[in-house]
């Protein structure tokens, strides 16, 4: 049997992805803070195998925030990358029969590149309420999305608080500006953006935190793959559930499941397509996940 090599630095992924427990603004966490406080967390993995199974999936994330007074900066990235080897059959003399080992190759094939990055400002007004502005950046080449960046502006108000939990929901508007794989020009997504956010302590040391976002367009647009682009058709919603525990002061290990459903997904990343055609990737992403977190803390005076 070849060797096999398997590597795994922080995070084993049961989908090559990556993707931080998102975080919102919480008007507790700056309404004491007398001096500047900091918090960064971190995650990366990598796997690799040779011989009969040739892979490689890489996946990291970083998130910082800094917090001072009624004001607060979050700064969060992913990405991950996953590249496999398979065994396929290439009959070299057309005669319709595999005759030797040169007529089976190994061909590579890209399953994951991704990035996405994200940088927000709070303005916390009072205990309930804030306002919020941010910059996005991202890249799902599998999605047919070779870049993507934009914007984001709301409110958000706190829905429901108790010692142990809470809930708050946030609204506003949504840019986004799309350079699909396929040819043609760049879409402009103007968006009406709506989210619920629940995070609660089940029990010492253990966190869930539960995501659910809807976005749709209000302009129209035209697609590449001919599909209705009209107002509210390309509408999106992203769900995301995590359940954290603590294995040490700096330590947590998470689970969660992501689900990313499009209703007008970008075209297939597939090279030499007839002029014209441009077939739709999935509608719906899944991500499962399993990993270990560092966090990092610090004030300043």
């Amino acid at each position: 049997m070849r060797p096999v090599l398997v590597v795994a630095v922080l995070v084993f992924a049961a989908a090559p992805a990556a993707a931080q427990k998102f975080e919102y603004g919480k008007y507790d966490e700056v309404k004491d803070v007398k001096k500047v406080e900091w918090k960064a967390t971190a995650e990366a993995g990598i796997i690799f195998t040779t011989g009969n199974s040739e892979s490689t999936t890489a996946s990291g994330g970083l998130k910082a925030s800094r917090k001072d007074g009624k004001d607060k900066l979050t700064l969060e990235g992913g990405g991950s990358y996953a590249k496999s080897g398979l065994w396929i059959l290439f009959d070299r003399n057309g005669n319709g029969t595999i005759d030797d080992n040169t007529e089976i190759i190994s061909a590579e094939t890209i399953t994951a590149e991704t990035l996405a990055g994200k940088l927000r400002y709070d303005r916390f007004l009072t205990e309930l309420n804030s306002l919020f502005i941010a910059a996005l950046a991202s890249r799902d080449l599998p999605a047919g999305k070779a870049f993507v960046f934009g914007g984001q502006i709301g409110y958000s108000r706190s829905l429901y608080k108790s010692k142990t939990a809470l809930t708050l929901g946030e609204f506003g508007y949504d840019y986004s500006r799309e350079d699909l794989v396929a040819p043609g020009p760049a879409l402009s997504i103007h968006s009406l953006r709506a989210f619920v956010g629940h995070k609660a302590s089940m029990t010492e040391g253990t966190d869930l935190d539960a995501t659910a976002e809807l976005l749709t367009n209000m302009n129209t647009l035209t697609l590449p793959t001919g599909k209705d682009g009209g107002p509210l058709q390309d509408t999106r919603l992203n769900l995301k559930l995590a359940i954290s525990a603590k294995i040490g002061a700096n330590l947590a290990f998470q689970t969660s499941l992501e689900a990313k459903y499009d209703h007008r997904p970008g075209p297939l990343a597939i090279k030499n397509l007839a002029m014209g055609f441009a077939p739709e990737s999935s509608s719906l992403d899944t991500i499962m996940k399993a990993s270990l977190i560092y966090t990092f803390v610090g004030t300043n005076k």
